[in-house]
Order: structure tokens, then C-alpha cells, then sequence
């Protein structure tokens, strides 16, 4: 189960932390991260990360956003900085679960990201 919070309405440049919690360690997951969906646009890869530390960002958020982790609290943050009217979205986090010789992808519910001009 996964529970996302840290959405909600802010100022072109301004930042918003985005917080994802797993019900179980992180340790035992493949991967976790974010994605968001636009109005009238497909969901996209925002940042992810692994249980190694490794990171994967987006072109259009590197340098802005930074994902981490928390295992202690098996929490894995988004704070997003410089933020753009652009980076309006509903942020749906997601964990892989492995499976065998394969994995099942976990959704949060959404959050929405709202960025004012």
C-alpha cells in the first residue's frame, strides 16, 4: 500500500515536497517513483529511484527536482524546486514490487501540483 501527500497549489518558482510512504520496507521493492498526467496529456516518468540510491530523472525536471528516500520511514520524497506553470499535474507515486522473474507496479492515489503564473 502506498499513501502520497504534499500536493497542492504554489507560485511559479516557488517548491512543494511530495511524500510517498510504503506499508512495507523499501529495501524489498525494485524501484519507486513518480509519474504525472497533465490535463489531455499521457502520465510521464517524473524521477525514480532504486534501493541502491540510483536516480532517474526526466530532462524537463533534472537540476529542479530531487527524489530520495527515507528507509528508516520507508518514505521517498520529491521536493521540487524553481517550479514552472508547466510542471501542473496530478503526481501519481508508484512502487515495483518484484514478482518472480518479473514485477507488478503499486499506485498511490494521485496528488495534484498546481503552478501559477
Amino acid at each position: 500500500q502506498l499513501q502520497a501527500s504534499g500536493g497542492g497549489l504554489v507560485q511559479a518558482g516557488g517548491s512543494l515536497r511530495l511524500s510517498c510512504a510504503a506499508s512495507v520496507s523499501i529495501f524489498s521493492l525494485n524501484r519507486m517513483g513518480w509519474y504525472r498526467q497533465a490535463p489531455g496529456q499521457q502520465r510521464e516518468l517524473v524521477a525514480t529511484i532504486t534501493s541502491e540510491d540510483r536516480t532517474n530523472y526526466a530532462d524537463s525536471v533534472k537540476g529542479r527536482f530531487t527524489i530520495s528516500s527515507d528507509n528508516a520511514k520507508n518514505t521517498v520524497y520529491l521536493q521540487m524546486n524553481n517550479l514552472k506553470p508547466e510542471d501542473t499535474a496530478v503526481y501519481y507515486c508508484y512502487a515495483a514490487v518484484p514478482q518472480f522473474a518479473s514485477e507488478v507496479d503499486y499506485w498511490a492515489q494521485g496528488t495534484q501540483v498546481t503552478v501559477s503564473s
